[in-house]
């Protein structure tokens, strides 16, 4: 099994062609969880991703024979971008399975490494099968993204940076997907000071790792449909598996609404851009599942490759369940001035209107009445209900969407 001297010794192979982290300080987390909360920001390594230390680590200890061979990989991007930029350092072939899903910015950034990329299936477990096609046929050397004692070795250099900058630390929480940089985190904390907590956080539909251990083996689950697309892993590794039963205090689960308000936080308290996976481990820390009053809690951010399509999306979703985008519907009588009595009220509690609609085609409305459809902008749930009420204080009739 993998052991606290290979985590080591990949952190000799890699530290010259990686970038050393920031690990920073949140106030505004501080405050909110009465605790002190560090962010390890892995979204600012090379690629945008923690997966290049571990890609690094496997290429760098290839024979000359399995250098000249090529390699090949299956991944939904982060992985990918992590062998294709190894691969261009080592000056061999490298080739890329993808899920057909994968965000396009980390298809087209992939491919600017030189790779060669290839798109199959919805999850990326189809593209790992698809991979292992090409393999046999073609001959390349498979890079597992997660699976690999020299990839789970990289990854566990993260713990040594983490606890080489600051040792008192409570407890770490870190995304899981196939369990890569979850095995190797807690092998290398665990071997450093065994009294850190180490959490992992999975998203809730797609929660191989924690299903895994409830059975005693991995098993593949149905379904992976999540908007964290760097962890939807339907069946986590063996070896994975094994170091995190060893090592790991605990698994806990977050919805993608959870990490959807997780990611607006980061970019708006802590200015940090983060995809859905790398905003797992904050969305398991806010979740409360686990008790840090009073303690340091590391977040590892595992990632910060969002497509920028995405990024509207989620922070939207994120401000309507914060009630900070509000939509609603309005019956006006069919006079003149009543819309602009509306938006007047609108105006003087200073909500921002981003949609207006009116319709008189809805078979329930009367003759007189027409329908205004209505979303604005507010600063918090509080203030919404204020308008709403104010509204209806005037006389007009709402339906809350």
């Amino acid at each position: 099994m993998l052991e606290f001297d290979d985590i080591k010794k990949a952190y000799d192979n890699i530290r010259n062609s990686i970038k050393k982290t920031p690990l920073v300080e949140c106030a505004t987390l501080n405050e909110l969880t009465q605790s002190k909360v560090l962010l390890k920001l892995e979204n600012l390594q090379k690629t945008g991703s923690f997966k290049v230390r571990g890609a690094l680590n496997k290429i760098i200890n290839l024979t000359d024979s399995e250098k000249k061979a090529g390699v090949i990989a299956s991944s939904a991007g982060n992985h990918a971008q992590g062998v294709a930029l190894g691969a261009k350092e080592a000056k061999i072939k490298a080739t890329i399975v993808m899920p057909e899903t994968a965000p396009i910015s980390k298809v087209v950034s992939t491919k600017n490494y030189g790779a060669r990329i290839v798109q199959y299936g919805s999850i990326y477990d189809h593209a790992y099968q698809k991979a292992l096609e090409i393999q046999k046929e073609e001959g390349q050397v498979f890079l597992h993204p997660f699976d690999d004692e020299y990839v789970i070795a990289g990854q566990g250099t993260i713990g040594l940076e983490i606890l080489n900058e600051y040792k008192d630390i409570d407890m770490i929480f870190v995304p899981v997907g196939g369990g890569g940089i979850l095995s190797g985190i807690a092998l290398a904390v665990k071997s450093i000071n065994p009294n850190i907590k180490v959490i992992g956080v999975e998203a809730e539909n797609a929660s191989s790792m924690k299903k895994a251990l409830e059975v005693g083996k991995p098993i593949f689950i149905d379904d992976c449909k999540t908007i964290a697309d760097g962890i939807a892993v339907a069946k986590v590794g063996d070896i994975t598996y094994e170091l995190v039963k060893k090592y790991v205090d605990e698994i806990i689960t977050v919805s993608d609404d959870d990490i959807a308000q997780a990611l607006l936080f980061l970019l708006e308290k802590a200015k940090v851009v983060a995809e859905g996976a790398g905003a797992t481990s904050l969305a398991g820390l806010m979740s409360s599942k686990i008790d840090i009053k009073g303690k340091t809690a590391c977040c590892v951010i595992s990632g910060g490759n969002i497509d920028v399509n995405n990024i509207e999306k989620i922070v939207n979703k994120a401000q309507i369940l914060q009630a900070r985008r509000v939509r609603f519907v309005v019956y006006l009588s069919d006079t003149v001035g009543q819309i602009n009595k509306l938006t007047k009220i609108l105006m003087n509690n200073y909500a921002n209107i981003l949609y207006l609609n009116q319709t008189r085609y809805n078979i329930d409305l009367n003759i007189t009445e027409q329908e205004l459809s209505v979303v604005i902008e507010c600063k918090n749930r509080e203030h919404s209900e204020h308008i709403l009420n104010e509204l209806e204080k005037e006389g007009f009739k709402i339906k809350r969407k």
